[in-house]
């Protein structure tokens, strides 16, 4: 995932803000793609909740590596601060959540539902700063948001996955969780928009939102679901899947740019 921050000067309105808020329309829906590998995988046993939460902690750990690299090629003191901020928050927002045993998301009650509340609520963040991406990319030449937009749906589809793989295990229905997926994606095409219109206000801002979404997927990475990993499969299990999703993750992004 890129966003080309060197070639977002020499700015040219060319494109059309309904275009820009359709092409990021289209990288929020892909997310709810990661959910269909779930039509064939109808049961889980508690080693496999365990080993799913290990992958979806890689992959999301993988997405945080893309998001640190880029905000610091635009602007490393920005991206720090918002990777200490975004962590704090969440830290902050997990005690919240847990402390409210009436939470219910869908099926969901107590601490299923506030673990799903809490990982639909970073990717959401998260989704924040890909929109503005998407938006300033279109400030900048056709082929750069071309390509901008399509590496982001491409890359939002494992996004997906790693929200499906803590759902769907805990019983949401696979509809669902493909809901929930591109729910977290709908901030893409609502901050696209504002972002293509005020580039210049907007680009700045790009590299503390694309820290504070790495530091919010690291601390739920860590604190969530590598935490409930341990308890239900073998740590060798755990640490393989983890290692597996990161590894799949980063490849993904070096195929997108290549």
């Amino acid at each position: 995932m890129t966003y080309g921050s060197s070639q977002l000067h020499g700015i040219s309105m060319t494109a059309s803000v309904g275009i820009v808020f359709l092409a990021a329309l289209v990288t929020a829906i892909a997310t709810g793609l990661g959910a269909l590998p779930f039509l064939f995988i109808k049961q889980m046993s508690r080693r496999w909740l365990g080993v799913s939460n290990g992958i979806a902690a890689g992959l999301m750990l993988g997405a945080s590596h893309a998001l640190i690299a880029e905000g610091s090629a635009i602007h490393a003191s920005w991206t720090v601060a918002g990777l200490v901020i975004g962590a704090l928050l969440v830290a902050v927002s997990s005690c919240l959540l847990q402390v409210r045993s009436d939470l219910h998301v869908g099926e969901l009650r107590g601490a299923g539902a506030s673990k799903a509340a809490l990982i639909v609520a970073v990717m959401t963040l998260h989704s924040m700063a890909e929109g503005i991406g998407v938006g300033v990319s279109f400030g900048g030449d056709e082929k750069l948001a071309t390509f901008v937009t399509g590496a982001i749906a491409i890359h939002n589809i494992p996004e997906g996955l790693a929200i499906s793989l803590v759902l769907i295990p805990q019983g949401v229905r696979v509809w669902k969780s493909a809901a929930w997926s591109i729910f977290s994606s709908m901030p893409q095409p609502l901050f696209a928009v504002p972002a293509f219109m005020f580039v210049a206000a907007f680009e700045p801002v790009l590299p503390f939102g694309l820290g504070f979404a790495a530091g919010a997927m690291i601390w739920v990475a860590v604190g969530e679901l590598l935490s409930d990993a341990f308890k239900d499969a073998p740590h060798s299990n755990v640490a393989t899947s983890v290692v597996l999703g990161l590894v799949a993750m980063m490849t993904f992004q070096i195929l997108v740019k290549s």
